[in-house]
């Protein structure tokens, strides 16, 4: 179960050859995940809220290949972008996360996704475009309710919202370092500051933890141990996204019974090559798996 609250309505303006193109998507942390889980071969049971007339559009976008849609009605519209690349770097138009959600909709919403989260037995939990669409206690007890009842969490957020989920306790946990810069979690990016972030990722709730650091690779705490995980440089088309297919690649093979050093790497494969795409949350299992095999996990520290 991917939880997603908050999707947005994604409209991009790229150039082919001398004409415009619209590319109009659903889009959003979690709709990016669950689009890169199915890639991998694993079904996914979408639970998001939708509203008002941009609620309208996006939600049959929503109901691609592989996914089991589970939605809310909101009151308010859901949340949508338009970005310019036609000159070949992204850039931003316009922007509208969405509004808060009210209490009967995040009533409706919990339940709809812890039942669905208790019923796969393995769980995402996916951010809001912004902080103030949705609170961090929704997602701190969610997170409690769903492992108290024997459902595998894995939670990609940051700030309040992480640390509402890590008080709650979690299976894995993924944060990139740029976002632990912004939140002044860490005041540098060296390997020595972002293992101690790591470790007490681990120490203050979860079991596992993943750090993503752009083309640096990824560091990763599972089993007492941190690694070092390497992984294939390629051209870079754009690089978002590629943190939320790390997490989906994870989540794939853990819902499948693997082990977490697979689903590390496994991980790695799909933000990598995630990279050399413009679709986000996108790309081919056999791609996937080819570069996983490319991936070193290299140990360099005990945890305490």
């Amino acid at each position: 179960m991917v939880f997603a609250p908050a999707p947005q309505l994604t409209v991009t303006i790229e150039q082919q050859h001398n004409q415009p193109e619209l590319h109009v998507h659903p889009g959003g942390q979690g709709i990016w995940q669950a689009r890169m889980i199915t890639s991998l071969g694993a079904e996914v049971t979408l639970c998001t809220a939708v509203g008002g007339e941009v609620g309208r559009v996006l939600k049959p976008l929503l109901d691609f290949k592989g996914v089991q849609l589970r939605t809310v009605p909101r009151e308010s519209g859901s949340g949508w972008y338009v970005h310019d690349r036609r000159n070949g770097a992204r850039v931003e138009l316009a922007e509208q996360p969405g509004a808060p959600f009210t209490r009967h909709e995040l009533d409706e919403l919990y339940n709809l996704a812890l039942a669905e989260g208790l019923r796969a037995g393995n769980a995402i939990l996916s951010g809001p475009a912004h902080p103030s669409v949705i609170r961090p206690d929704v997602y701190g007890r969610l997170a409690h309710d769903l492992r108290a009842h024997g459902c595998r969490v894995i939670a990609d957020l940051s700030g309040d919202h992480l640390k509402a989920v890590l008080e709650a306790g979690l299976d894995v946990v993924k944060v990139s370092h740029e976002e632990l810069l912004r939140d002044g979690v860490i005041k540098d990016e060296s390997e020595k500051t972002l293992t101690e972030a790591l470790i007490n990722l681990h120490e203050n709730g979860a079991e596992m933890a993943l750090l993503s650091r752009a083309d640096a690779g990824a560091l990763a705490l599972f089993n007492e141990q941190i690694y070092r995980v390497a992984i294939p440089k390629l051209t870079i088309a754009d690089h978002r996204g590629a943190g939320d297919s790390m997490t989906a690649g994870v989540a794939a093979v853990l819902a499948k019974g693997g082990e977490m050093t697979q689903a590390v790497r496994t991980g790695a494969a799909a933000g990598a090559l995630n990279v050399t795409r413009h679709g986000l949350g996108t790309g081919h299992m056999d791609a996937v798996q080819v570069l996983t095999e490319r991936v070193k996990l290299t140990p360099i520290k005990k945890a305490r």
